[in-house]
């Protein structure tokens, strides 16, 4: 699982530039036109501190180990793909619906953080 995190930090990371570069330079004027700049960048920046907390995660599971860092990671993880996907399909197609989901995501990245802060306070 310890592995799982890290390479999903290392990967979502990495999406998260490509996906800031191509928003604002290839999608700035599409964003722009359909007012969805703002929701992108939130995409973007939530995606790629999240990545950073799983690289944290991950490597915060070398010296503490508890259950709840696996289920936090995994919100984590969960979290970024619903989160900031429902993000990027909202700008992308319009389809304003994939913002009803958009909160779920968020109540995962939550999910995320209590569960690691649980972890912490059970492992020290």
């Amino acid at each position: 699982m310890q592995k799982l995190i890290l390479i999903s930090g290392t990967i979502f990371g990495a999406l998260g530039v490509a996906l800031g570069a191509f928003g604002a330079h290839a999608l700035k004027k599409t964003l722009e036109a359909s007012g969805r700049l703002d929701t992108f960048e939130t995409a973007v920046k939530y995606q790629f501190y999240h990545a950073l907390t799983l690289l944290l995660l991950g490597l915060l599971m070398f010296h503490l180990k508890h259950h709840y860092f696996q289920y936090a990671g995994l919100s984590f993880i969960f979290g970024i793909v619903v989160f900031s996907g429902s993000l990027y399909v909202l700008c992308l197609s319009g389809i304003t619906k994939f913002g009803m989901i958009t909160p779920i995501g968020g109540l995962l990245l939550i999910a995320g953080w209590v569960l690691l802060m649980l972890g912490l306070i059970k492992s020290m």
